[in-house]
């Protein structure tokens, strides 16, 4: 009988004991403390990171209880990215809830070769901005590719200029002085990068890519690049797209100064708006390759060749 009553004890002391540390778990870090921390969820943040970067921030008393509370409410999967303003006068339970509500800002991924008409139809979705504000004050090729957290509240104007800050950060002086080495201004750069971001999808293709163009470049060859005929182009309305997919003959006679097949040199200036591998690609891009051509065949694979027969052999294979 007494080992039953032992027994009973130990549970309702360990039971107690788990109310009392659940309860003071949940309570707020400081009820007087009304001041408010802006916390960021970012994408992919699960609910073990979530709660440890609340306790880091100094907004919960514990991690396992707030666990506990977002379990027992059953708003897991309710919780959402971006940042919230929240305080350490908020028990477990209020922070928890504020994290199914509506963020501060919004979530925004530029994914890299867009256009800036495709952006503008981004921005306009995520903000309710006109897309031809956007575009009166956006320069192609100057809008970096990334995943930014916008402010809800922001205007086309604090749009770009946050695009293009991140622009100017990701392309630093020295990426610029090994540019001037090779005799390559800034806006060279980015034209090249933009092409070959069009041309080719891994780095190292990349790199191939760019050392051919540049090799055209630099001996006076056209460089024949199709996006280039595309971006002259537009949008496609039966396509539904600013990229057309299959180019007729006609197309390629397109009297544009962008369009590469026709005109010698550069277009004057970037087709689309290339990621940060692009613009090494140019840098770093071998102009002593021994290819003059290159194809991507239907899996998106690249074959060089280095003769106009070579190139004509693979496309034969490749693409038919």
């Amino acid at each position: 009988m007494k080992k039953i009553l032992f027994f009973f004890m130990v549970i309702a002391f360990i039971g107690l004991g788990f109310f009392l540390f659940f309860k003071e778990g949940a309570l707020a870090v400081n009820k007087t403390d009304k001041s408010n921390k802006i916390f960021v969820i970012r994408k992919g943040e699960g609910l073990n990171q979530i709660a440890n970067n609340l306790a880091s921030s100094g907004l919960i008393r514990n991690k396992i209880v707030f666990y506990l509370i977002v379990k027992q409410m059953g708003i897991e999967k309710k919780i959402q990215a971006g940042d919230f303003r929240l305080s350490p006068s908020m028990d477990a339970y209020k922070i928890a809830q504020s994290l199914t509500h509506g963020t501060l800002d919004n979530w925004v991924t530029i994914i890299e070769g867009l256009r800036k008409e495709e952006i503008a139809q981004i921005i306009s979705q995520a903000f309710d901005i006109p897309e031809t504000d956007f575009l009166k004050l956006a320069d192609e090729g100057y809008l970096f590719p990334d995943t930014y957290l916008i402010p809800r509240e922001a205007t086309s104007g604090s749009i770009i200029k946050i695009l293009t800050d991140n622009f100017v950060r990701r392309f630093s002086d020295q990426l610029k002085l090994e540019a001037k080495a090779k005799n390559l201004s800034e806006k060279e750069v980015l034209i090249l990068a933009s092409l070959v971001e069009k041309e080719a999808k891994t780095y190292d293709d990349k790199v191939q890519v760019a050392g051919i163009i540049l090799k055209r470049l630099k001996n006076d060859w056209p460089l024949q690049i199709d996006a280039t005929v595309q971006y002259a182009l537009g949008y496609q309305s039966n396509e539904k797209t600013w990229w057309k997919k299959n180019l007729t003959q006609e197309d390629l006679e397109i009297d544009s100064p962008y369009n590469t097949r026709k005109n010698k040199g550069l277009p004057p200036g970037p087709i689309c708006n290339p990621g940060l591998d692009s613009i090494k690609a140019v840098i770093y891009g071998n102009q002593q390759t021994p290819y003059w051509y290159y194809i991507s065949d239907t899996k998106g694979r690249m074959h060089y060749a280095k003769t106009l027969e070579g190139h004509e052999t693979n496309i034969k294979k490749y693409l038919y």
